[in-house]
Protein backbone atom coordinates (compact mmCIF):
# COMPACT_ATOMS: atom_id res chain seq x y z
CA UNK A 1 0.00 0.00 0.00
CA UNK A 2 1.42 3.38 -1.03
CA UNK A 3 1.30 6.23 1.47
CA UNK A 4 1.10 10.00 1.15
CA UNK A 5 4.72 10.31 2.34
CA UNK A 6 5.91 8.59 -0.84
CA UNK A 7 4.71 11.30 -3.22
CA UNK A 8 4.04 14.44 -1.16
CA UNK A 9 6.10 17.58 -1.48
CA UNK A 10 8.03 17.80 1.78
CA UNK A 11 8.69 21.13 3.49
CA UNK A 12 6.37 23.22 1.32
CA UNK A 13 6.60 26.98 1.07
CA UNK A 14 4.29 28.63 3.60
CA UNK A 15 3.01 32.07 4.52
CA UNK A 16 1.29 33.53 7.56
CA UNK A 17 -2.23 34.93 7.88
CA UNK A 18 -0.95 38.52 7.95
CA UNK A 19 1.11 38.12 4.78
CA UNK A 20 -0.44 39.79 1.76
CA UNK A 21 -2.18 38.63 -1.34
CA UNK A 22 0.79 40.06 -3.24
CA UNK A 23 3.17 37.90 -1.14
CA UNK A 24 1.20 34.79 -2.14
CA UNK A 25 1.12 35.75 -5.82
CA UNK A 26 4.87 36.39 -5.84
CA UNK A 27 5.67 33.12 -4.04
CA UNK A 28 3.50 31.13 -6.43
CA UNK A 29 4.99 32.78 -9.48
CA UNK A 30 8.59 32.43 -8.29
CA UNK A 31 8.33 28.75 -7.33
CA UNK A 32 5.74 27.60 -9.90
CA UNK A 33 3.28 26.40 -7.26
CA UNK A 34 -0.50 26.68 -7.01
CA UNK A 35 -1.17 26.14 -3.30
CA UNK A 36 0.33 27.72 -0.18
CA UNK A 37 -0.43 26.49 3.34
CA UNK A 38 -1.08 29.34 5.78
CA UNK A 39 0.62 28.65 9.10
CA UNK A 40 0.06 30.39 12.44
CA UNK A 41 2.90 31.41 14.73
CA UNK A 42 2.44 28.20 16.73
CA UNK A 43 3.10 26.10 13.60
CA UNK A 44 -0.49 24.95 13.07
CA UNK A 45 -1.93 25.01 9.58
CA UNK A 46 -4.89 27.38 9.68
CA UNK A 47 -5.68 27.70 5.99
CA UNK A 48 -4.67 27.27 2.39
CA UNK A 49 -4.49 29.84 -0.38
CA UNK A 50 -4.71 28.60 -3.95
CA UNK A 51 -3.78 30.31 -7.18
CA UNK A 52 -7.50 30.49 -7.91
CA UNK A 53 -8.05 32.30 -4.58
CA UNK A 54 -5.37 34.83 -5.52
CA UNK A 55 -6.91 35.45 -8.93
CA UNK A 56 -10.43 35.76 -7.52
CA UNK A 57 -9.35 38.13 -4.75
CA UNK A 58 -7.34 40.23 -7.18
CA UNK A 59 -10.51 40.79 -9.19
CA UNK A 60 -12.68 41.25 -6.13
CA UNK A 61 -14.17 44.21 -4.42
CA UNK A 62 -11.61 43.86 -1.59
CA UNK A 63 -8.79 44.99 -3.82
CA UNK A 64 -10.75 47.63 -5.73
CA UNK A 65 -12.05 49.28 -2.54
CA UNK A 66 -8.55 49.32 -1.15
CA UNK A 67 -7.26 51.01 -4.31
CA UNK A 68 -9.97 53.67 -4.23
CA UNK A 69 -9.36 54.51 -0.59
CA UNK A 70 -5.63 54.85 -1.18
CA UNK A 71 -4.91 51.63 0.73
CA UNK A 72 -1.34 50.84 1.65
CA UNK A 73 0.06 49.24 -1.52
CA UNK A 74 -3.19 47.40 -2.12
CA UNK A 75 -2.67 45.25 1.00
CA UNK A 76 -5.07 42.34 1.45
CA UNK A 77 -4.24 39.91 4.27
CA UNK A 78 -4.27 36.22 3.39
CA UNK A 79 -6.55 35.64 6.38
CA UNK A 80 -9.26 37.40 4.32
CA UNK A 81 -8.98 35.08 1.32
CA UNK A 82 -7.67 31.74 2.62
CA UNK A 83 -9.77 28.61 2.80
CA UNK A 84 -10.31 27.88 6.47
CA UNK A 85 -10.75 25.66 8.36
CA UNK A 86 -8.41 23.52 6.40
CA UNK A 87 -8.62 19.78 5.90
CA UNK A 88 -5.35 17.89 6.32
CA UNK A 89 -4.02 14.36 6.11
CA UNK A 90 -1.25 12.46 7.87
CA UNK A 91 1.79 11.23 5.97
CA UNK A 92 0.92 7.58 6.60
CA UNK A 93 -2.54 7.88 5.00
CA UNK A 94 -3.25 5.48 2.13
CA UNK A 95 -2.62 7.15 -1.20
CA UNK A 96 -5.65 5.74 -3.00
CA UNK A 97 -8.00 6.86 -0.22
CA UNK A 98 -6.53 10.37 -0.31
CA UNK A 99 -6.88 10.53 -4.10
CA UNK A 100 -10.53 9.55 -3.79
CA UNK A 101 -11.09 12.13 -1.08
CA UNK A 102 -9.50 14.92 -3.15
CA UNK A 103 -11.69 13.99 -6.10
CA UNK A 104 -14.89 13.66 -4.09
CA UNK A 105 -14.37 16.94 -2.22
CA UNK A 106 -13.04 18.72 -5.34
CA UNK A 107 -9.88 19.82 -3.54
CA UNK A 108 -6.63 20.66 -5.26
CA UNK A 109 -4.42 19.83 -2.29
CA UNK A 110 -4.21 18.73 1.31
CA UNK A 111 -1.59 19.82 3.83
CA UNK A 112 0.23 16.84 5.32
CA UNK A 113 0.78 16.87 9.08
CA UNK A 114 2.63 14.89 11.70
CA UNK A 115 1.53 15.44 15.31
CA UNK A 116 -0.33 18.53 14.14
CA UNK A 117 2.71 20.11 12.50
CA UNK A 118 3.02 20.71 8.75
CA UNK A 119 5.49 18.32 7.07
CA UNK A 120 4.31 18.47 3.46
CA UNK A 121 1.59 19.03 0.96
CA UNK A 122 -0.02 16.64 -1.49
CA UNK A 123 -1.72 18.03 -4.58
CA UNK A 124 -3.44 16.90 -7.71
CA UNK A 125 -0.13 17.54 -9.51
CA UNK A 126 1.55 14.87 -7.36
CA UNK A 127 -1.07 12.35 -8.50
CA UNK A 128 -0.56 13.41 -12.09
CA UNK A 129 3.17 12.64 -11.72
CA UNK A 130 2.27 9.15 -10.47
CA UNK A 131 -0.06 8.63 -13.43
CA UNK A 132 2.66 9.69 -15.88
CA UNK A 133 5.18 7.34 -14.26
CA UNK A 134 2.70 4.45 -14.45
CA UNK A 135 1.97 5.14 -18.13
CA UNK A 136 5.70 5.17 -18.88
CA UNK A 137 6.10 1.82 -17.13
CA UNK A 138 3.19 0.37 -19.11
CA UNK A 139 4.66 1.62 -22.38
CA UNK A 140 8.04 0.04 -21.56
CA UNK A 141 6.37 -3.26 -20.70
CA UNK A 142 4.43 -3.45 -23.97
CA UNK A 143 6.03 -5.73 -26.54
CA UNK A 144 7.26 -3.95 -29.63
CA UNK A 145 5.79 -4.90 -32.99
CA UNK A 146 8.34 -6.57 -35.26
CA UNK A 147 7.69 -5.29 -38.76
Amino acid sequence: MLSVAEIMTAQPYTLGPDDSLQDAASLMREHHIRHVPIVANDGNVIGVVSHRDVLAASDSRLVHEDLQSGGKENYVALSAVMTSPVQSVTEDAELRAVAGYLRKQRLGCLPVTRDGELVGIISDSDFLEVAIALMEQLEMAEPEDDF
